[in-house]
């Protein structure tokens, strides 16, 4: 990632994109239940994992009293069935308000440079869920209260999708169409060497996996990715709200059930889905924020947000969720904020 004050950061460069991977990550989660919620509950019965309740709240958060509530979706870079190799490749934050049927939506850079919760270090987010691990702590809550304690704000649901999920996704839904602009190679997941060569083709998960990540081959980088990103998630939002996504129902949720888990509660899906159904398109905002590249000798090249650019961000959340974090919790963390480029 490179990019300095004069560049627009990929935060804004991406907007489209990331409003695009929630909305896919939240048709994940309850989209598909408009059509067949009675059969999807069965998934998310067998995904569900529990989530404690936040320290930054003092009561738990009520879905059918639309109380104001965040989901942290989080997309890893797990490669295989084992549950302790991944590591975080998407962090988005989504504010979701009932009561005025909008959502914020924070992404927050892999290569962040953050103090870790439950520890001393600091470096990019994306090692959270190791420490966590080592720690007993866990690795979705360690993410969580590290975001907790940079933006003062409760975490209280997850969703979780991995790269794996994403290729079945893909080849349940029959594939995507892509136009390659130009030529290049990316080795697949499982090892293979995959060519792109200019023009129409037709991808099966791993290809489309292949294509979307690859941002070495261009000078473009980020930007170049994040166009073919583009063009692969839409054809997916479409896919699966079109009658093709629904016909082909079974293998949908069989791709997302075996690649994925939250921590909704069965009882709570129902008030989920409605919340969902209520919120137009236009309503689901992406806030952008200033960041600052930096090398570091331990950490190589990370990402950092200014302070003010934390502060500031803090309190659309706060507006947004309607919350006024305790002061003691704030001082609790005051050590653990993010130092701007002129503290350095």
């Amino acid at each position: 990632m490179s990019f300095d004050k004069q560049t627009t950061p990929p935060h804004n460069n991406r907007k489209r994109l990331i409003q695009r991977i929630a909305i896919l990550l939240l048709l994940i989660v309850v989209g598909v239940g408009i059509y067949f919620g009675t059969q999807l509950w069965g998934v998310f019965a067998k995904t569900g994992k529990s989530l404690k309740k936040s320290t930054w709240r003092t009561e738990k958060v009520v879905l059918e009293e639309k109380d104001p509530f965040t989901v942290l979706l989080i997309g890893t870079d797990q490669r295989s069935t084992d549950p302790n190799n991944w590591r975080s490749d998407v962090l988005i934050l989504a504010a979701v308000n009932p009561k005025t049927n909008s959502i914020k939506l924070i992404s927050i850079p892999r290569d962040f440079y953050v103090k870790i919760a439950n520890t001393n270090v600091r470096t990019k987010i994306n090692a959270a869920a190791a420490y966590g691990r080592m720690k007993g702590i866990g690795e979705v809550e360690n993410i969580r209260q590290t975001i907790e304690n940079i933006f003062h704000v409760p975490i209280d649901y997850y969703a979780k999708v991995n790269f794996k999920g994403f290729e079945d996704l893909v080849d349940a839904l029959g594939g995507v169409d892509v136009n390659v602009k130009k030529p290049f190679k990316q080795r697949a997941i499982g090892g293979k060497m995959i060519v792109f060569e200019p023009g129409p083709r037709h991808l099966n998960g791993p290809e489309a996996l292949a294509y979307v990540r690859n941002r070495k081959s261009f000078a473009e980088g980020d930007f170049a990715r994040n166009e073919r990103q583009r063009e692969v998630i839409s054809q997916l939002i479409d896919k699966m709200t079109s009658i093709d996504g629904v016909t082909k129902f079974n293998q949908v949720t069989k791709a997302v059930g075996n690649n994925f888990d939250h921590s909704f509660h069965f009882k709570e899906i129902p008030s989920l889905i409605k919340t969902y159904q209520q919120i137009p398109k236009e309503r689901i905002e992406t806030v952008t924020f200033e960041a600052y590249p930096k090398m570091y000798a331990r950490s190589g090249s990370v990402v950092i947000i200014p302070k003010t650019e934390i502060q500031r961000l803090s309190q659309i959340l706060h507006q947004q969720l309607e919350y006024k974090p305790d002061d003691d919790m704030i001082n609790k963390t005051e050590g653990e904020e993010i130092e701007s480029p002129a503290n350095r």
